[in-house]
């Protein structure tokens, strides 16, 4: 796998492997679909305080996912918000996985970061696994915590902390 930030020339693949990974997505998340939306979403990876990274496969780089690192909190907090979208055709083989943990790598080292906090609704056992098994600890759960798809819906709060990521590392 390979990371690599979010540009104008991904529009049209990744527009594509949204709409066909709908079914996947169901009611866990509303990725950007439209040119419209697309072009939103690459005005706020401009944003100091969004990180938009593709997730890519090595040896044709088709796109397998997506991650974005949102409210970078700096100073004494060091702090993010993660958010990730799988593509459906690529969905079960582990790219996510060896994605997160090169994520959790740039968070830690190039950005910085103390902590990194994931918002899963609590029926998302593909997610949840995901996070799991890079090192994320359920922290607490937030009735009515976003709203995606014109709905207000709960979460579970994972989160990884810079030590708890390196300490991983060393096993």
């Amino acid at each position: 796998m390979i990371l690599r930030p979010l540009s104008r020339g991904d529009q049209d693949e990744f527009i594509a492997a949204m709409r066909a990974s709908r079914r996947l997505h169901g009611r866990w998340l509303s990725p950007p679909t439209t040119p419209e939306a697309f072009d939103q979403w690459l005005l706020r990876a401009r944003e100091e305080t969004f990180v938009s990274i593709l997730a890519c496969r090595r040896q044709d780089g088709a796109i397998v996912g997506y991650f974005n690192i949102s409210q970078i909190i700096r100073g004494y907090l060091q702090s993010a918000f993660l958010g990730y979208g799988a593509v459906a055709a690529h969905a079960g083989r582990g790219y996510m996985t060896e994605a997160l943990e090169l994520v959790l790598e740039h968070a830690f080292t190039d950005l910085g970061l103390h902590r990194l906090e994931a918002n899963i609704q609590p029926g998302n056992e593909p997610s949840i696994a995901l996070v799991r098994r890079c090192g994320f600890v359920k922290e607490g759960y937030s009735e009515r915590y976003l709203k995606i798809n014109g709905r207000w819906r709960d979460h579970e709060r994972w989160a990884i902390r810079s030590e708890q990521w390196r300490a991983r590392g060393r096993r």
